[in-house]
């Protein structure tokens, strides 16, 4: 019998629960018991959804608090010094590591976070020292939530990060230098020791994730994987059967890995990203082993298509046999939406196009079924093919006047009209900028008020010309604030914005939105992404109106704030039958226009945000990541390049490892870059260096992710950093990114300690002069 697998839900709750319940506890309205007990509902309601929807195989650990590689870093007891000293509760451990913490007498940063592989998800970086010991926490969280739901009758397949990725994904602490793969030796038998537990709990089957194995890997970890997995095999019968998952992208080039995994029941892989490999995949499988068939989308909202689905299936099903095949998603359902039922606004014809996590674990048991007996959910494959017939026929997605102009795009609208000297002797001018210039990223505080007032305009409660007024205050109120910070060049705040990409799409052709569509970004941050669903266009200004109006009452220079096209795209989902390059130009266009139109209005620099660039990079080199660096950089510089050589273009990106595409941010040719950095080791800009790069540069100096305020002393010793790689010319002083989670007490509390540390260096070096 063909068997139904999900390999993670989302975590949030139908209503955005465990974000509300977590933040409550950050403010000390709820308890840590009611804390804990609201995430045992939740864990509680999405098996019983996975239970009810007739899927075979549930996950355990799935859920996380934060982040579930941070709940690997604490019950592998792999948590800094830094933090075990606090003797903080472990709960309030683990936040800390997540986020910081600054109370209580405690003054303790968040560990770095980056982006999950190549999705908006951010993950906790394992933070390993030379020393490193691992050790199983009492009680360990796997062990617990397994029981939980054994408890409430439903055996679940216990899910855990892999021995490999997890260090793989991992780096040395500041001060350290071990290379986190050498640790295996130490984290090996850790593992072996809470798979024993596990299978005395009464686990039958553990999902191990190894999704490094999509990327090109170095010596030493593609090596590791021998002794790792043979340690687990000489475990035998004390712990429980494996099945290993990848996911993101394809293993036919690690496929001399395999053998590793010789004793494991079986092995997934992604077929929504990566179809191609299901025939090299089968023919490398043990003679028992099973394929579990990642074939339903767990990183976008479109509707599985039953039949193209059905005919990879009965390809595995026909090499392997039914029992040696389980349908499952391609990865876990945390990149989606909870569920469709939330939806009741959007348009009748399209809602029927989409399917969100409690509706594709349905897909996967319908699947499991179609695939040997069709007959039995005929209705259900009826319905599934005239939904996708109906968009493949919808007059939605075609606009013709689109086509056109994107035919006639020139390679000469790309370029700038002059080089960077040329335009910087004219920006200086200009703009009359010191030496160290102080800006932020773009948003500040979003408070309940603004949350309120937004609300009431959505509903009608308000009028257009009320919640102008108040978005005019809110406007004066950030103008005033940082007339106090003395910051250099101004933002307006970004009061009128519900999302740095939603905000642009609402007023942009081709896009469609939900209402309670949200997903996790990291933490308690959700994100509630468009969908772009036809060809897209500019019907009218998005952002003239609001800068034009802080510009008039600013005394500085201020910034005009747009979501590049690249992070548009990727922070959207995309539609998958139009390639996303052509998607991605089709922003670009759009945006130019909005370009062209702040600067006609008094609007003389200009931030084009693009943090997800190197979010998109595809994860292995070769052709597919070159292609997407043409397309990503044309469509950046199709957006911008319609200025005059007096404005500046700024761009900001998250993430400073640029080392291994570094020829495509300097192509870019913005003339300053914000990028994300405070917890990053300065070593990091020596490529600006390297590369000879002549243009400016901003790393943030401070965490914006986190409540915490840093002292000035902080600042300085982070720009002292810097300026062994950068020029003091060149440099700018900046947060990591916007604002807007913050509350305004410590907005101002550290950007007066970041002016202050600026202000600093410009008389030292006045001085110098």
């Amino acid at each position: 019998m063909v068997q139904s697998s999900v390999l993670g839900f989302p975590r949030m709750g139908v209503l955005r629960d465990l974000k509300k319940a977590n933040e409550a506890y950050w403010a000390d309205k709820i308890s840590q018991e009611a804390l804990l007990e609201e995430g045992k509902r939740l864990r509680l309601a999405h098996w019983k959804i996975q239970k009810d929807a007739g899927v075979d195989i549930i996950p355990s650990n799935d859920f996380a608090h934060y982040d579930h590689v941070l709940d690997h870093i604490q019950f592998f007891n792999a948590v800094p010094e830094r933090y075990t000293k606090q003797k903080l509760s472990p709960l309030d451990e683990y936040f800390a590591m997540g986020r910081g913490h600054q109370k209580g007498g405690v003054d303790v940063p968040a560990l770095e976070m980056v982006k999950w592989f190549d999705s908006n998800y951010h993950y906790v970086k394992p933070t390993l020292q030379d020393n490193q010991t691992f050790s199983l926490a009492e009680n360990p969280k796997p062990i617990r939530e397994f029981l939980e739901a054994k408890e409430a009758g439903i055996i679940t397949r216990p899910v855990l990060v892999g021995p490999v990725s997890f260090l793989a994904l991992g780096k040395a602490d500041r001060g350290s230098s071990v290379n986190p793969i050498s640790l295996l030796d130490k984290l090996v038998p850790v593992y072996v020791e809470l798979l024993k537990a596990l299978k005395a709990a009464g686990a039958e089957t553990v999902q191990i994730d190894e999704p490094t194995l999509v990327f090109d890997l170095a010596p030493e970890v593609k090596a590791a994987f021998k002794p790792a997995y043979e340690a687990f095999a000489a475990a035998g019968d004390a712990i429980p059967s494996l099945v290993v998952a990848t996911y993101f992208g394809d293993i036919v080039h690690n496929f001399d890995v395999l053998p590793a995994f010789s004793a494991a029941k079986g092995i997934h892989v992604d077929l929504v990203r990566n179809p191609e490999q299901l025939e090299p995949v089968i023919k490398q499988l043990g003679p028992s082993q099973i394929l579990s068939a990642g074939v339903v989308d767990g990183r976008n909202i479109w509707k599985n298509d039953f039949a193209k689905s059905l005919d990879l299936l009965q390809t595995a099903i026909k090499a392997l046999g039914e029992d040696r095949v389980i349908v499952a998603t391609s990865s876990s359902l945390l990149h989606t939406p909870h569920t469709l039922a939330s939806e009741k606004k959007l348009p009748t014809d399209v809602y029927e196009w989409f399917s969100f996590a409690s509706e594709k674990v349905k897909e996967v048991a319908i699947l499991a079924k179609a695939v040997t007996n069709p007959e039995a959910v005929r209705a259900e494959l009826d319905a599934n093919a005239a939904a996708i017939k109906a968009r493949a026929e919808s007059t939605r997605t075609n606009d013709p006047k689109v086509k056109e102009r994107q035919a006639a795009v020139t390679p000469e609208q790309h370029n700038r009209k002059s080089g960077f000297d040329t335009r910087y002797a004219q920006q200086k001018k200009h703009l009359s900028l010191p030496l160290f210039p102080t800006t932020t990223i773009g948003s500040f505080p979003q408070t309940s008020e603004i949350r309120v007032q937004r609300n009431k305009f959505t509903k009608g409660e308000i009028s257009a010309e009320e919640y102008d007024n108040f978005i005019k205050k809110e406007i004066d109120l950030a103008v005033s604030i940082q007339d106090e910070l003395d910051l250099d060049v101004y933002v307006h705040g970004e009061p009128e914005r519900n999302d740095m990409v939603q905000y642009f799409g609402e007023r942009l052709n081709g896009y469609v939105f939900t209402t309670h569509a949200w997903v996790q970004s990291y933490g308690s941050r959700c994100v509630r992404p468009p969908i772009i669903v036809g060809d897209i266009s500019r019907p009218a200004p998005m952002t003239v109106k609001e800068s034009k109006y802080a510009a008039s009452i600013s005394k500085k220079p201020m910034k005009g704030m747009l979501t590049g096209p690249v992070t548009c795209l990727r922070w959207s989902f995309p539609r998958v039958d139009v390639h996303q390059s052509v998607q991605c130009q089709q922003l670009a266009l759009a945006l130019r226009d909005e370009v062209v139109d702040l600067e006609a209005n008094g609007i003389y620099v200009i931030q084009v945000d693009e943090p997800a660039l190197r979010e998109g990079l595809p994860l292995r080199k070769g052709s597919e990541r070159d292609a997407y660096l043409e397309w990503a950089v044309n469509s950046f510089k199709l957006a911008t390049a319609g200025v005059e050589d007096s404005t500046q273009i700024h761009s900001h990106f998250c993430y400073s490892e640029f080392q291994d595409f570094f020829h495509a941010i300097a192509a870019l040719d913005a003339d300053v870059l914000s990028i994300e950095n405070s917890k990053s080791d300065a070593k990091l800009l020596k490529v600006f260096i390297d590369e000879a790069y002549p243009r400016h540069i901003g790393p943030g100096v401070y965490d914006i992710h986190s409540p915490r305020v840093p002292a000035e002393e902080e600042f300085k010793q982070r720009i002292e950093e810097m300026l062994e790689f950068l020029r003091p010319e060149q440099l700018w002083i900046n947060p990591d990114c916007g604002l807007k989670t913050r509350k305004w007490d410590e907005v101002k509390g550290a950007l007066t300690h970041m002016v202050n540390a600026a202000k600093y260096f410009r008389e030292k070096y006045a001085n110098k002069a």
